[in-house]
């Protein structure tokens, strides 16, 4: 059986799959995004952006395998297909989706092994966090906020996330829907009524403007507001679907939410 020599990978989580899994020299060519390991930027290509790519770029590096991810990449995906390039895109929406798309990544490179021992410790984290959370006294509501305008709610995996490391996710009904036009709080007042004790904000790459959530109609009523639990949470860390949010943006999650234990009586 041939395996993949030459892959494109056009999101971010694929790459640092790849070079956590020690395969960074089947990859010739990489999203112009991608920050994990830093030193992929110096090492690789920057062929696309999140929707769009540069085609020609693609197929000059004649890979054997592109890697997508979601609908959002489906016209890239068909543009390659139609030249002749195997494409496999992705569409992993929770943690579980994302454990399947490692193990199928490390099938697809030959390396079962190493992607055996490399998701016993993604579980292994995921395990431990899980259990310290259940020592929290106190339970915080969190509201996360994905894009600013309009207002867009987590997606399935970081409502996840937010839960194993204790928290309560206040729009946890929505997160099941993987399209973020359908994640988009219609009413900020359902946000003051549910009355966050703690904002997480990651709005796609966009630095967090704390004082546009402040000023919002009636925020000042919210508990996160009056205490200044509002916190940042880099898009790279938590908004991709792949290892670094299942590792340092779930430890970014537990440490903002222990503290925040900590501060209550």
């Amino acid at each position: 059986m041939n395996f993949p020599t030459r892959i494109v990978c056009l999101t971010e989580e694929t790459a640092e799959i790849l070079y956590d899994l020690g395969a960074e020299d089947l990859i010739v060519g990489i999203s112009g995004y991608t920050v994990r390991p830093k030193r992929a930027r110096k090492e690789k290509p920057k062929v696309s952006a999140f929707i769009t790519a540069k085609i020609d770029k693609i197929l000059d590096l004649k890979p054997d395998l592109v890697l997508g991810f979601s609908d959002l990449q489906s016209e890239i995906c068909s543009t390659l297909i139609n030249e002749g390039i195997n494409v496999l895109c992705f569409n992993q929406r929770s943690i579980s989706e994302i454990l399947n798309v490692i193990e199928f990544i490390g099938r697809i490179v030959n390396l079962q092994e190493k992607t055996e021992q490399y998701l016993k410790d993604i579980n292994s984290n995921l395990d431990n966090i899980g259990l310290s959370s259940k020592n929290l006294k106190n339970n915080p509501k969190v509201f996360f906020e994905e894009w600013d305008d309009p207002i867009i709610t987590g997606i399935e995996w970081v409502s996840e996330l937010v839960e194993i490391a204790g928290g309560i996710d206040i729009f946890k009904y929505q997160s099941s829907k993987p399209n973020a036009k359908d994640r988009i709080i219609k009413n900020s007042d359902e946000v003051v009524n549910a009355n966050p004790d703690i904002i997480f904000a990651s709005w796609c790459g966009k630095k967090l403007n704390k004082d546009k959530i402040i000023n919002r109609n009636n925020w000042h009523m919210i508990n996160a507001v009056k205490n200044n639990d509002i916190y940042e949470i880099k898009s790279p860390l938590i908004l991709q679907p792949g290892p670094a949010a299942l590792t340092d943006g779930l430890n970014e999650i537990k440490k903002i939410i222990s503290n925040w234990d900590m501060k209550q009586k």
